[in-house]
């Protein structure tokens, strides 16, 4: 499969920046995921399209300020490190510049010697595997020299920290945020759990792999970079007592649909309390076992999340609806506009 028929034409001009002032007035294409019927609604409108007895799944992951600008100790040239994920005992495999001057041995410090970080290891695509040294309480310290790490098409300076969290990060450990879950306010769960909806939560720290350009020609050739999940047992128990009901599971983003698939693609849809790493890869050809409707933002170009919306609701669909988008001028990626796919006729 070519990765270029997931290819689509953006205008820099609707890759947004900032995000909206209120969460909940962010513009939303609802399409039926059959047929492809689309409809323009907002955000604060979510509540018409679900219905007592779904349950909503929230990725409850927080981002760290894991952007760490410091210096080679030898040399005191700028580096600057991202941190993906902890392996244990302080060692992070990250994402450094410039990579090629980072070598097994070198030490990197940061913040005057408040944090130091030793290369173990070179990986591959600019990534290391560190050791971390510091005195103090490492989150601490995190908060204090690091920054929030921005997708690198967001060129403006984020004023508010929190505006990149959403209202219900619980669990540290993202280098990037679940942005489909940006939407929503504490008010706007209130009311969705007074109208009778389970609202049920997992964690899957999102690493930068989820959001790289697919590299290679063909799909089937892509490797994802494995992202560490957790499903607890009562949020599995939940869930499969909703899929024994017939009751739709509607994942919040696509690192919710991921986690959800990765429990559930062994056991035919049946979820048990797991964790671990995934590098699922969801595209056309995949058969859904877990989720019924996904919320979700519009995606770059050729990437392995407009693949996963394409294997949900059909690339012609997913095409023509990113096609409607750029011709209503809708806010593309991070801190964009959502997307509803779902069956739209439940609802009428």
């Amino acid at each position: 499969m070519d990765v270029n028929q997931f290819d689509y034409e953006l205008p820099e001009s609707l890759i947004a920046q900032t995000p909206l002032k209120d969460r909940e007035q962010s513009r939303m294409l609802v399409m039926d995921k059959e047929s492809g019927t689309i409809e323009h609604r907002h955000f604060y409108d979510l509540p018409e399209w679900l219905e007592a007895g779904d349950t909503l799944v929230l990725n409850d992951t927080k981002v760290i300020p894991a952007r760490l600008l410091g210096s080679r100790k030898d040399t005191g040239g700028k580096v600057e490190m991202l941190l993906l994920h902890e392996k244990g005992d302080f060692v992070w495999e990250v994402l450094v510049k410039p990579a090629r001057r980072i070598r097994k041995g070198t030490v990197l410090s940061f913040g005057d010697g408040l944090l130091e970080a030793v290369c173990l290891e070179e990986l591959p695509e600019g990534r290391r595997r560190m050791k971390l040294s510091f005195t103090g309480i490492f989150p601490e310290i995190l908060d204090h020299l690091g920054e929030m790490p921005l997708p690198p098409y967001i060129q403006e300076q984020l004023e508010e920290k929190d505006r990149y969290q959403t209202v219900y990060a619980e669990n540290r450990g993202s280098a990037a945020a679940p942005t489909a879950g940006l939407h929503f306010t504490p008010a706007m769960l209130h009311k969705i759990r007074q109208a009778g909806v389970d609202v049920v939560t997992l964690t899957l720290h999102v690493g930068l792999g989820t959001f790289r350009p697919v590299s290679v020609e063909s799909v089937e050739e892509h490797s994802m970079h494995a992202e560490y999940y957790e499903l607890s047992k009562a949020a599995a128990e939940k869930l499969n007592r909703a899929k024994q009901e017939g009751r739709r599971i509607i994942a919040v983003g696509t690192t919710s649909a991921r986690t959800l698939e990765t429990v559930a693609r062994d056991t035919d849809g049946e979820f048990r309390e797991a964790s671990g790493w995934t590098d699922i890869f969801i595209y056309p050809g995949f058969t859904f076992r877990a989720v019924d409707a996904l919320l979700t933002n519009f995606h770059l170009p050729k990437s392995t999340l407009v693949m996963l919306v394409s294997a949900f609701a059909g690339r012609d669909h997913i095409l023509h609806a990113y096609k409607t988008a750029v011709q209503e001028k809708y806010r593309f990626f991070s801190f964009g506009d959502a997307m509803l796919l779902t069956d739209t006729e439940r609802n009428r």
